[in-house]
């Protein structure tokens, strides 16, 4: 449904930091970084879309959008928790700490937070607990 996410920031390079170690924690690939523009994208797996993109604006202003959000998807709930750690150590502020959502549905394990610009994201994962993937 969705062919890419671009979220607007304005100090790239600290913007950079913030989304590739919360790239990380979800193991979401790097794409590219092209700092002359700047801009910097991250791939869903299998497929290369939907991409995850940051940059300047291109209409120059950076305004966080009032009531838009972008959910990002963990395989487990202890990504969700990392993610959101993650988030507030690197300058993010805090939405709403990880735990059960039941009123999105019964195994909803999600966190919010806003990036250093104002950006609200959430990280979700679907899975019931008891479906995760076991770390060796």
């Amino acid at each position: 449904m969705l062919s890419h996410v671009f979220i607007g920031v304005t100090d790239f390079e600290r913007a950079l930091g913030f989304y590739s170690a919360l790239a990380e924690v979800l193991e979401i690939a790097p794409r590219f970084v092209d700092r002359s523009r700047p801009w910097a994208g991250w791939q869903s797996s299998p497929g290369p879309r939907p991409l995850l993109l940051i940059g300047h604006p291109f209409a120059g202003e950076h305004a966080p959008g009032n009531g838009q959000m972008v959910a990002l998807l963990a395989a487990t709930r202890e990504q969700v928790n990392r993610a959101h750690a993650t988030a507030l150590a690197l300058g993010g502020r805090c939405e709403g700490p990880p735990g059960l959502r039941p009123h999105y549905h019964p195994h909803y394990w999600g966190a919010y937070f806003r990036d250093p610009d104002g950006n609200k994201l959430g990280v979700a994962c679907h899975a019931p607990q008891d479906d995760q993937p076991r770390r060796a």
